[in-house]
């Protein structure tokens, strides 16, 4: 997994740690106990739950809601208080209860790691509610839940992927949401996550002298992943595999437009070594892909 760290907390709730779900505070509302609960004594709360492995029939919504939410924020009893928000849902679908308890069961699962029940009870509220103001929190906890599994380079990047996926998601149909802002973040770590998985890739077929399967690694990163910290290296390295090929013109552009825009890179001083011992000087070619991925960008 990725070495990132983040704290946040639900309003009401234990600290949640790790790369968690960002900006909570419209939940608010979701995580207040109707009941006084607080002030009962141990034996008055066991009373009023009664046995947590046996859920009566047809019991009050919001009875299950407030238990659901003491074992979670008291107990850290995660899969026990899913089991209270899933049964508001069994016992009083349709109602408001039911829609405040979906979104805390995918709240919980997420709070548990449990990212797979999370990301199933959050696309089921997307669903059933999606012109709710909660629905940019369930989407972004649809993201994150995916971010959370984002593995190391080495490995398959499909977590990556979909997290990226579900991200934009929440920029796009909730640009003026808090949690859009928080997405936006995970985003260019999801991206940056996917062009490192590009360059590793290229960084192989290169010791191994598959110049063209390098050339079109490095190449993803140039025209999809501009705006990461790996484009530097890759223009680096399209200009070593250019030269090593012969293929002069386009390891003088990506030298050229390497230090046009990268003006004080330690790449730069590696490209433009490489260009001059050849005998050549880093100079664009207006024609090449690389000028024109940048120019398309606005860059350079």
């Amino acid at each position: 997994m990725l070495g990132r760290s983040r704290s946040t907390s639900l309003p009401g709730t234990l600290p949640v740690r790790g790369r968690r779900a960002g900006p909570l505070a419209t939940l608010v509302a979701l995580m207040l106990i109707v009941g006084p609960l607080g002030a009962c004594s141990s034996l008055d709360v066991f009373n009023f739950f009664g046995d947590k492995n046996s859920l009566a029939s047809d019991e009050p919504a919001e009875k299950l809601y407030n238990e659901g939410l003491y074992l979670l924020n008291e107990k850290r009893e995660y899969s026990d208080a899913a089991k209270k928000f899933e049964e508001v849902d069994r016992q009083h679908p349709y109602s408001e209860w039911a829609r405040k308890a979906l979104l805390m069961d995918a709240y919980t699962y997420y709070t548990a790691s449990n990212y797979e029940s999370a990301i199933g009870a959050a696309k089921r509220y997307v669903t059933l509610h999606p012109g709710s103001p909660d629905a940019a929190y369930a989407q972004y906890l649809i993201g994150s839940s995916y971010f959370e599994q984002i593995p190391d380079v080495t490995r398959d990047q499909a977590r990556s992927e979909r997290a990226l996926r579900e991200l934009e998601e929440v920029a796009r149909k909730f640009p003026d949401s808090e949690y859009a802002v928080a997405a936006k973040r995970k985003i260019e770590i999801a991206r940056d996550q996917l062009a490192g998985k590009e360059m590793a890739v290229g960084r192989y077929y290169l010791k191994k002298r598959d110049f063209t399967g390098a050339i079109n690694r490095f190449k993803v990163v140039v025209t999809h992943y501009q705006t990461t910290r790996h484009v530097e290296e890759a223009l680096m390295r399209l200009t070593e595999a250019y030269m090593s090929i012969g293929i002069v013109p386009e390891a003088q552009t990506a030298a050229a437009v390497l230090g046009h825009n990268f003006p004080n890179s330690r790449w730069y001083q590696d490209a433009y070594t490489l260009v001059k011992s050849g005998g050549h000087e880093p100079r664009e070619n207006q024609g090449s892909w690389i000028s024109r991925a940048f120019k398309n960008l606005g860059i350079g």
